[in-house]
This record gives structure tokens, sequence and C-alpha cells, in this order.
């Protein structure tokens, strides 16, 4: 079969790098298509980890961008529908207690469409309901864009594979319709933990959904009305690669490395991308430190501290200096994300020899879980947001027993972390629940390629065409659609298109 992975960008590579791998090891052809702005030069590495696929895989495996070049009137009228029904998800019952992602959603949302969300007619039930239908409405009366349907259609896939498709205004939806009208079978891959509960919402339905568990299943269901038996639970394939990983160096020799005494263990501080706006992580960082060298503990007063900065948010370290601690490290200060074998190395071994790891919430506690190393929490009022104030931070607290050992405040943590690190515990049951549902010793990788195999051997469904009404709501939203904006990305991209035109 071909596969088309259709990407937001290339950073998405590292999530699917074993499935990728694991198609192309069955024979099967892999097209691998990220939008434009991936050539933007601070997205080099995540260019260069699917080019190196590609020549891993010669003939099997190809990348591409997906380049429009012309932007009109209907697609910043689509962006528009788009954002001001991202932002009604929020409005949810389910969401009363996360303020933060109506907020981050409102940001992008149309003016009106806020207004007549504030007014006492969307404050009511019915009255919400009728500006959630009118809004899809009119977004299925959008025309396809010529543009993404043509390069569907030369790719020729058996399976168009979308993700995330769930970010806020996502333009993904223009591949997903393409490749309906074609008639090609399509399902969304959910990227991460957070996407179905965070993120945007999921209106043009592909024919599967593959999941990592029960949880995300019931997400889909309950959140996004899918039917049950659409969803398909793989497992979470993105962290296959950690299970049966050895490290590159021995203990003492990457502790000298990264700067830290080789005779003591030591704690890994794993940040975070937290929301627009958050304290800097680094000033609790640097509390964190403080009170860990005036512990009345000798096992965290003399203990090794490496902190791993995230690769979205290194800049708020370089300014940092720690150097006043002792067998205190930052590293790497540039937060390089593991896309090489060398950075997934020093990724893999800075957890492998710790001895407890910490965070606020980040996919690494996960992944640390999966490595086998105690994982902890501080629940401070500060980051109350980035952490209860969301949906999916909870599951890390209660799925199979829990995950995270979290404390309120710094002196409990201090109690916390002597314990793990003279009894570890055991968080299988987590992990079990929570990254690989068909067992700890099958991968997921093998599930979702398998998912994958049966869609494309399924009978290939008829190609989407439009309603009877289409035409004429079309009509009615043609004047709509001149007077839009848009997205501050369609923005950009027609006034580059007029600038193209001027010379």
């Amino acid at each position: 079969m071909r596969v088309l992975f259709s990407f937001r960008n290339f950073w998405y590579v590292k999530i699917y790098e074993s499935v990728i791998h694991e198609l192309a090891s069955r024979g099967h052809e892999v097209a691998l298509l990220a939008d434009v702005g991936g050539r933007d030069p601070k997205t080099k590495v995540w260019g260069d980890a699917a080019r190196a696929l590609e020549t891993r895989w010669p003939g099997r495996v190809s990348v591409g961008y997906l380049s429009r070049e012309h932007y009109t009137d209907w697609d910043a009228l689509a962006a528009s529908l788009r954002l001001g029904s991202d932002y009604l998800r929020y409005f949810h019952s389910d969401y009363a207690a996360t303020p933060i992602l109506m907020s981050r959603a409102g940001t992008r949302a149309p003016a009106l469409v806020k207004r007549l969300a504030g007014s006492p007619l969307g404050k009511s039930g019915p009255g919400l309901a009728v500006l959630r239908g009118v809004l899809a409405l009119m977004e299925a009366a959008l025309p396809e864009c010529e543009e993404v349907t043509a390069a569907v259609r030369q790719l020729a896939p058996d399976v168009v594979v979308l993700s995330p498709l769930l970010t806020l205004g996502s333009e993904q939806f223009e591949v997903l319709r393409s490749a309906r009208r074609l008639g090609v079978h399509t399902a969304l891959a959910v990227g991460s933990w957070d996407h179905l509960s965070s993120k945007a919402l999921l209106r043009d339905v592909p024919e599967r959904v593959l999941v990592w568990n029960e949880v995300q299943r019931d997400e889909a269901v309950r959140f996004h009305r899918i039917r049950p038996e659409q969803v398909d639970v793989t497992g979470a394939q993105c962290f296959d690669q950690w299970f049966d990983r050895q490290p590159s160096r021995d203990a003492a020799t990457f502790k000298t490395a990264v700067g830290l005494d080789p005779a003591r263990p030591y704690v890994l501080w794993a940040c975070s991308c937290l929301f627009e706006g958050s304290p800097p992580e680094s000033t609790l960082v640097e509390r964190w430190v403080s009170r860990l060298r005036a512990s009345a503990h000798p096992v965290l007063r003399d203990a090794g501290l490496l902190i791993r900065p995230h690769p979205k948010r290194a800049a708020e370290w370089a300014s940092v200096d720690l150097d006043r601690f002792e067998n205190v490290s930052v590293w790497p200060r540039t937060g390089d994300a593991p896309f090489s074998v060398s950075t997934k190395d020093d990724y893999f071994d800075s957890m492998y020899h710790s001895a407890a790891v910490v965070g606020l919430n980040s996919t690494a506690l996960i992944e640390a879980g999966v490595v086998g190393r105690p994982v902890h929490t501080i629940l401070l009022p500060e980051f109350h947001e980035n952490q209860e104030g969301t949906l999916h931070f909870r599951y890390l607290l209660e799925e199979g027993g829990g995950l995270l050992q979290a404390t309120r405040d710094l002196a409990a943590h201090e109690e916390a972390l002597v314990r793990s690190i003279s009894e570890p515990g055991d968080r299988s049951a987590f992990i079990t629940r929570f990254v690989r549902p068909h067992g700890l010793e099958r991968p997921a990788t093998a599930v979702f390629a398998d998912a994958l195999e049966r869609l494309a051997t399924s009978p290939r469904t008829a190609a989407a065409t439009d309603a009877a009404w289409v035409p004429a709501l079309r009509a009615v939203m043609a004047p709509m659609a001149r007077r839009s904006t848009g997205s501050k990305k369609v923005q950009r991209a027609r006034l580059e298109q007029a600038s193209r035109k001027g010379k």
C-alpha cells in the first residue's frame, strides 16, 4: 500500500518514526508531506529527521512540502470559521475548570463569534447550539482547495494519515476534505496525550481514529462524538523506542560528560512547554535547587541535579547562572530535541542514569516512567493552569494507580524524593494502561501498522460530493469571504502572494 502522512510540520516525524520504519520494512511506500512552513530555518533539524528516513529507505519513503501558491478569500473565511468553532467547544461544562483553554482559543477567534457567544443568546444552551450549527454548516459549504486536492491526487495514496489535525484553526482539514473527495481512506493519528481534550474540535471525521488507550477512546467519543467502532486503540508508538533501549555510556562517564560528580546519584528535572504567559520555569527550578542544597537529608543535599531545558523554551535558560551551586548542571542549554541518534542517546541516558525525574507537565514524565524511574511533580498555585487547570494532566495522577508522586509544597516534595530514591516503586500498571494497553511485551508500532493495513484493504469509500444545498449557501457566503481577514498565517500568505504579483 501507499501511505501518505500529512503533518503540520516535520516535528511529528519523531512521533511516528517507528511506524514509518515498520511500514517501509513491510514493503509499503510512505510519503511524508508537511506544511511549507517546515522550511523555516528554525525547523531545519525536523526536516533533517524526515530526510534521514528518506535516505534510510530509498524508493520506499519520500519527503515533500505542501506548497500553497494561492490563498483566496475562501481560505481566509475557512480559517475564521474553524477558529470560531474551536473557541466555542470550550463553552462546554467539561471545561468549566480549565479557563486557560478558552482564553487561548479566544485570542485567535473572530470578534463576531466572541460577541455572539458572550451575548444572552450565546449564553443560553439552545443559542450556543444554533451558533455552533451555523458555523458547521458554513464550513461544510466551503469550496475545496484545488491545490491541495491536486497534491493528494499526485501522490495517489491508499491511506491518508493526518497528525496532529487538531490544532486550532488547522489547515490540515483541507487535506482531509481533499482525500475524502478523491475516495481515499483517511485516519486521524492522535499525536499526543492532550490533543483530544485541549486542542481543536474534530468536525470532519476520518474513517478511523487511532488513539493510545481507552482514556483517549473515551475522549474521542465524549468530546468529538466519534462512534466507538471507528476508534482503534493501538498504544503509544512514540514510546516504543525507550522500552528496550540500552544506555550509550556508563553512569560515571555520562555524569562526567554533563558536569556532575560521577560518584553521586543525581535527580533530573525535565522542563515543560508551558502555556504562553506562564511564570518562567527556571525561577521555580532555582528555588528547587536552593531548597535541596539546604535539605536536612544528606542524599538530597549532596545529590547531583541535572536540569534539561525544554527544546521549545530553551531561550529562558540563556541567562540563568547556577554556578554558585555545587554539582548542578543545565544540560544541554539548547534543549536539543531527540531527533538524531546522538540526541536520543543523550536524552535516554539522562533518564536512565537518574535516581528520579521531576517535572511540571511534560511527555518526558511518561518517558521517564517507561524507563522505570520514579516520577515526581510539585503542584504549586502559580502553575495550576498548566497542571490541574487542564484535563489531561489528571491522567498522570489517576490512571493505573497513577504515575506521578505529587506534592503541594517543596517540603513534602523533599520527603517524597528521599523515599523514592531508596524505594523506587512500581508504575508498570500505569504504563500498561496508558502506553501499552495490549500488554507490556507488545510494541504499539506493530499494532498501529496493522490498523493501517486493515484500513487500506477495506472497500474504498465513495468519493464525497457536495450536498444539494451547498451552492445556495456558498453564494450567500461569498460576500463574507471577500470581507474576511482569516488567521495571521493566511494574512501573511496573502501579503506574500500580493508581493509576488507586484514584482
